[in-house]
């Protein structure tokens, strides 16, 4: 069936932090917020009609999954991934950064390094910090419109920091970067060499633009499998992050009986219901909706790109091979960092993630979320140009 994404969904007054904590967060009252990395796109239909019918029951008791749950897992990864999981690889969490923080917990101990790639998700950085460990950082390298590793500083730093846990963003958020299987593979055989675990959060994985591939990371080699902790989520693929379920895969039985102890100190337990149930029903139903839902992404970057190009020149964008987060060069402006939030915020009356959440190496930088309407984004990117175009003229 046609799904329609150009159909505007008023999302003021419904509790959303993206649409109704503007004030509360310091920005302006009608301030228009393209931050945060939720969708304005109602989620797949069969998953609205699985949480009504599961509401009119009308009783909420603790609950699990059978084994059809983890069917639909099993053929989501197999068809879109190659990647053939097992169900007792499956440890079920209430959210990936939940996930992260109880293998940092798990894996290493207080004052241990722990390694991530900035600019990158400020979560990393915040369980690393906040549980007592070591935060090591090997930035990636920014060149001709582009991110690279720095393969020689990665291994160094594990070597010289006596790096314990590796934490991998792919796709990367924010920069938008999909890892090839070479750079993989390296980065791989860097950590099996020097006995580095690996976090591989691939929450992203089904927003890849055309001509680009996700390689599952613990998909690749035994030895790779063997030390990883893949994080995967239906949360940001059918906007469902509200519900909070995600599914955290782990082959090494020793690695998931820490994992799993780990996550029994915080004394939780069960999922929540209607989490499992969307989970489910969106693996199981939604193929139609996600692939349509991914042309009217591209069609969006398409149209960002243009736009910028033709009316705000002075700015760059990233492109971007995964994600829906574009990932905005604005150093041309010369701007201080408290010049360009201002000229955001309150010049253009945007909010977006500035680049610094995401580690220094972020300055200059800002993140924007072009999973809304055309007439969104376009309605953001003329408000942009506006106030870059009167700043150019004072």
């Amino acid at each position: 069936m046609p799904y329609d994404f150009n159909k505007m969904i008023d999302r003021k007054n419904t509790n959303s932090i993206k649409y109704d904590f503007a004030i509360e967060r310091g920005k302006p009252a009608n301030v228009l917020p393209l931050w945060v990395a939720d969708m304005d796109f109602a989620t797949v239909s069969e998953v609205t009609e699985a949480l009504v019918k599961a509401s009119t029951h009308g009783i909420f008791g603790y609950s699990e999954v059978k084994d059809e749950y983890f069917q639909v897992l099993k053929k989501w990864f197999s068809t879109h991934y190659h990647w053939d999981i097992e169900r007792k690889w499956l440890i079920k969490t209430p959210g990936v950064v939940f996930a992260i923080a109880m293998a940092i917990r798990a894996f290493t101990k207080a004052g241990d390094s722990v390694m991530i790639q900035r600019p990158v998700y400020y979560p990393f950085s915040e369980a690393i910090i906040s549980n007592n460990r070591t935060l090591i950082n090997s930035p990636l390298v920014y060149e001709n419109g582009s991110y690279r590793v720095d393969f020689d500083d990665f291994e160094k730093k594990i070597m010289e920091e006596k790096v314990k846990l590796f934490i991998l963003c792919n796709p990367h958020n924010p920069v938008g970067r999909v890892w090839t299987k070479e750079e993989l593979t390296r980065l791989g055989n860097i950590c099996v060499k020097h006995d580095v675990l690996i976090i591989s959060d691939e929450i992203h994985a089904d927003f890849i633009y055309p001509g680009h591939v996700h390689t599952v990371f613990a998909s690749m080699k035994h030895e790779f499998f063997d030390r990883t902790i893949t994080c995967t989520a239906p949360s940001k693929t059918f906007n469902l992050a509200g519900l909070q379920v995600s599914n955290i895969f782990i082959g090494n039985a020793q690695l998931k009986s820490r994992f799993k102890e780990e996550i029994r100190k915080t004394g939780y337990s069960q999922l929540n219901t209607m989490g499992l149930i969307a989970c489910q029903a969106a693996y199981e139903y939604g193929e139609e909706w996600l692939t349509g839902l991914k042309e009217y992404l591209k069609e969006n970057l398409d149209f960002a790109r243009d736009y910028i190009k033709m009316h705000i020149p002075k700015i760059k964008l990233v492109e971007p091979e995964g994600t829906y987060l574009l990932w905005i060069d604005f150093h041309d402006l010369n701007l201080s960092e408290e010049a360009l939030e201002d000229l955001i915020s309150n010049k253009a009356n945007l909010w977006l993630d500035g680049g610094t959440m995401f580690g220094p190496e972020g300055s200059g930088f800002q993140r924007i979320n072009i999973a809304c309407q055309r007439e969104t984004l376009a309605k953001a990117l003329e408000q942009l140009k506006n106030a870059i175009d009167h700043f150019d003229n004072v």
